[in-house]
């Protein structure tokens, strides 16, 4: 003869259709409706092992459910008794202790690292112990991120910085001209790479697999020329980047708008990036004609991101520079049809930043004399 249970399951006719549309709707969670089921099975005198079966638990879990009910209640049953939260492991004064160590430089290392900080905050007495997982958290909340280095050239906004971007900013704001045409001129370097080991292509199941190893195969430079207002650009692949390069581009941009009376050409201040790379590689006579036939406007130091040429170089690394190339021939194959599609398309920027909202973001830096 077998035990008798000691907490039996008997529900009210109101209990059981509560917990009959509670199974039936699908609003609660999964754990509430399958203690809901549980109770309902239970109240028609299945034993705890065919309870547990139907509804996919244990026997413990089914007797422990049952409990519950009967001491507590449907509610006691169905949810979970909200359990007190265990106090910080920092309070405010240690995360503030925290927060002063990130912003130091650590002694032996490069950048903190979460044990590190963890170690550092026993050291000095802060905790009797603390895990890397617990200032991963800490500082996540403070959203400080002490692995992460930002570079950037800082510019020194005064007079010239503004009358430079000025200038910028004047000559994207002018209709396109046909006679004038606005160029935006800039260089990169490229880091040519080939595969140690054949990439596998994507199968179903698998993305494609590429080897983390690569082999160096020199670098190139590329040139672009970006005429933003008719969306057309070109790139031009070059070993060097010297002022022989330079001059040569200008000689293209001359032939390339034979038809206009002045290239407005919008560049940075880079030192190859003068009339004077006309003079050194050209007869003179040659070279105060091609000089002429460009207004040179240039974009402040350090504020490269006013040249649009810049926006071009986003795009095209974001689609098409990804990739490992090996060689120049590929480089160019690369680039010519990407610069091909674009230009069929013809791609224009949609140029935001004017003088107005550059003196309104500016305005601290304007008027020196006072």
């Amino acid at each position: 003869m077998g035990r008798k249970k000691q907490f039996v399951v008997v529900l009210t006719a109101n209990e059981r259709q509560e917990l009959t549309d509670m199974t039936r709707k699908g609003v609660h969670s999964a754990r509430v409706m399958t203690r809901a089921r549980l109770l309902l099975l239970s109240d028609q005198g299945l034993k705890d092992r065919d309870v547990a079966e139907r509804v996919g638990v244990s026997t413990v879990t089914v007797a422990s459910i049952r409990r519950k009910f009967v001491q507590g209640g449907l509610q006691a049953a169905l949810y979970e008794r909200a359990r007190p939260k265990q106090p910080p492991k920092l309070n405010a004064h240690g995360t503030a202790i925290l927060i002063a160590e990130v912003c130091s430089a650590p002694v032996g290392r490069e950048t903190w690292t979460m044990q590190l900080l963890a170690d550092r905050l026993v050291t000095l007495g802060v905790v009797d112990s603390i895990s890397d997982e617990t200032v991963r958290r800490t500082l996540k909340k403070t959203f400080l991120k002490p692995w992460q280095v930002e570079s950037w050239c800082v510019a020194q906004v005064g007079a010239d910085f503004v009358w430079r971007m000025e200038a910028v900013l004047d000559t994207y704001a002018l209709p396109y001209d046909a006679r004038r045409p606005v160029i935006c001129f800039d260089e990169k370097s490229y880091q040519m790479l080939d595969h140690v080991r054949d990439p596998l292509p994507p199968v179903p199941g698998h993305p494609a697999r590429v080897d983390h190893e690569y082999k160096r195969c020199g670098t190139v430079n590329f040139f672009v020329a970006f005429e933003p207002l008719m969306g057309q650009r070109t790139v031009t692949v070059t070993e060097r980047r010297g002022n022989a390069e330079f001059a040569a581009e200008l000689q293209a941009l001359d032939v390339r708008y034979a038809a206009a009376d002045t290239i407005v050409l919008v560049l940075d201040q880079l030192s190859t990036h003068s009339p004077a790379a006309l003079y050194q590689h050209l007869p003179a006579e040659e070279a105060r004609r091609l000089s002429r036939r460009f207004e040179w406007v240039y974009t402040p130091k350090h504020a490269s991101w006013l040249n649009m040429a810049e926006l071009e170089w986003s795009v095209l690394q974001r689609q098409c520079l990804g990739q490992r190339l090996a060689s120049v021939d590929a480089v160019e194959a690369e680039l010519l049809a990407w610069e091909t599609d674009r230009n069929a398309r013809s791609v224009r920027a949609n140029w935001q930043f004017s003088i107005s909202a550059a003196r309104d973001k500016l305005k601290r830096h304007y008027h020196f004399g006072e």
